[in-house]
């Protein structure tokens, strides 16, 4: 999937970023070369490989050191949203930023 030179601009605009034509160019070579190298690593069948959950797992048994799951701090919402503009719910209101 390559990347033309408008998508690279759509890209930026969405991003709220002012490229020049050289930066936008730079831009377009290295999101290209990353694309490369997805397309790359997709086309490696891994379909008989097992996941890792750490890659040490590979060298040696790593076993799991998980803590309980436990509730360890008191709810403070109502004291970290004191200072939030707006606050419906228990949730923060934000202006809409999305065309």
């Amino acid at each position: 999937m390559a990347l033309t030179p408008d998508e690279v601009s759509r890209i930026a605009h969405l991003a709220r970023l002012e490229l020049s034509d050289a930066e936008r160019a730079l831009m377009l070579e290295q999101l290209n070369g990353f694309f490369g190298i997805v397309e790359q690593m997709s086309a490696v069948d891994t379909r008989r490989v097992e996941p890792l959950y750490t890659p040490l797992s590979a060298l040696h048994a790593v076993g799991l050191r998980l803590r309980d799951d436990a509730v360890t701090e008191v709810d403070q919402r109502a004291a970290n949203q004191r200072s939030a503009p707006a606050v419906e719910d228990g949730l923060f209101l934000v202006p809409k930023v999305i065309e």
